[in-house]
């Protein structure tokens, strides 16, 4: 219960300008949620926030971080979506915005690696110049297919910073046979709300509830090299280069089965008992795969698939 408390004065204080709330309130709407209808703490605490929202009549962006301050972290440790963080990073690349809602879009980095950025129009932001070094308070983390990135927002300051920021690789390379591919996997369908990417189950999202889908194709695979197991998630492109099969074609294999399963298991077909090398950046207990290869296979990649499938 004092878990609750802390999160019922952080979104207080969070809205304190906006609404006459107190924690006592705002705690018994986190009760009501987690205690009688078993909603986890931070699906909980989303609702809470959303819900003030709409009575405050305001947008994520404006509310911002809390008059409390946020902890600075660096990018490699970022691994929840919508928290409210400070960084001090530097501008590696800067991309064609490609849309007129968004006014910068490219990567920054820290001595953790590099994450992608994103500063919307109405934002009405200083513009980052590539090559320089910030200090970036109040930005937003997101999550989309297990990536994080940082979103900069109408109360996002912006201090150029003197001293340089060093660039640490955040890369991992690891290597195996692809042993398995995970639940969740092939032609599955996201949020369509703006700015949630959860994956769908039976329809429903754990924020948005009953929602038609945007669909979407990636693959969790398991690798296996023999002395240990590595979880990696190839995305949309990944999954097409891999497997040779598009987002259209998986929609119309699933439509003439009337069944999306099939997706995933003709996907399986055409990969598992392969060996592969993947590079990317590891997020919790997968590899997100910026890069592979396929491989030969090691003398022993067959030893490795009859222990697998032994299990």
């Amino acid at each position: 219960m004092a878990d609750l408390r802390t999160h019922a004065e952080e979104i207080r204080e969070q809205f304190s300008d906006h609404l006459d709330l107190t924690v006592d309130d705002v705690e018994e709407r986190l009760e009501t949620l987690v205690d009688e209808y078993r909603v986890p703490v931070d699906e909980a605490r989303r609702s809470v926030v959303n819900a003030y929202l709409d009575e405050a009549g305001l947008e994520r962006d404006e509310l911002g971080g809390g008059a409390g301050g946020n902890e600075q972290v660096l990018l490699g440790e970022i691994d929840e979506d919508e928290q409210w963080v400070d960084l001090r990073v530097k501008v590696v690349d800067l991309w064609d915005p490609g849309h007129e809602s968004i006014a910068q879009v490219g990567l920054v980095g820290d001595e953790s690696g590099t994450m992608k950025f994103v500063a919307f129009t109405t934002s009405d932001l200083s513009e980052l110049d590539e090559g320089t070094s910030y200090a970036l308070s109040n930005v937003v983390t997101d999550e989309y297919q297990g990536n994080f990135s940082v979103k900069l927002n109408r109360t996002t300051s912006i201090t150029e910073l003197d001293e340089e920021v060093e660039v640490g690789d955040d890369a991992d390379e690891v290597e195996g046979a692809l042993v398995d591919i995970q639940s969740g996997s092939g032609l599955i369908k996201r949020c369509p709300e703006e700015g949630c990417t959860r994956v769908l189950q039976n329809g429903r999202c754990s924020e948005h509830g009953q929602v038609d889908g945007e669909f979407d194709l990636r693959i969790k695979a398991v690798l296996d090299d023999g002395e240990a197991v590595h979880e990696v998630i190839f995305d949309e492109d990944a999954t097409t280069e891999l497997t040779d099969i598009s987002l259209d074609e998986a929609k119309e294999m699933a439509q003439e089965a009337l069944d999306t399963t099939v997706v995933g298991e003709e996907m399986a077909d055409r990969v598992v008992g392969r060996y592969y090398r993947v590079r990317g950046p590891t997020l919790g207990r997968y590899v997100l795969v910026d890069e592979f290869e396929q491989l030969s296979g090691p003398a022993d990649a067959e030893a490795v698939l009859i222990k697998a499938r032994s299990m």
